[in-house]
């Protein structure tokens, strides 16, 4: 069973940056994509960044050019560099890993790291 362990979030100001990262363990981390979400208190969950298991990413509007998503697949560790926050930033920031190579297609989701943004 795959599980994963976000971890990094805090109080930032505005403008400021965050590193979250995604621990993952259970299975093999290389044939995961790995996406970010976040929601902010009465919001739905959104989409901020995937990077797929070839490397290739993804990134919401609001947050390209701001934020970068990488992964060390020698960890089992997906990150999520945040810079120049925002206060509609904040919030509730969830990990997910999810692979279509193993029958059947499964997706994993974490607890989820509060950020909050600030000043």
């Amino acid at each position: 069973q795959v599980h994963l362990v976000e971890s990094g979030g805090g109080t930032v100001q505005p403008g400021g940056s965050l590193t979250l990262s995604c621990e993952f363990s259970g299975s093999i981390f290389s044939l995961h994509n790995m996406a970010w979400y976040r929601q902010a208190p009465g919001s739905e969950r959104e989409f901020v960044a995937l990077i797929a298991k070839s490397g290739s990413t993804v990134y919401a509007d609001s947050v390209k050019g701001r934020f970068t998503i990488s992964r060390d697949n020698a960890k089992n560790v997906a990150y999520l560099y945040m810079n120049r926050l925002k206060p509609e930033d904040a919030g509730d920031y969830v990990c997910k890993a999810s692979q279509k190579d193993i029958p059947p297609p499964r997706e994993y989701w974490g607890q989820g790291t509060q950020v909050t943004v600030s000043s």
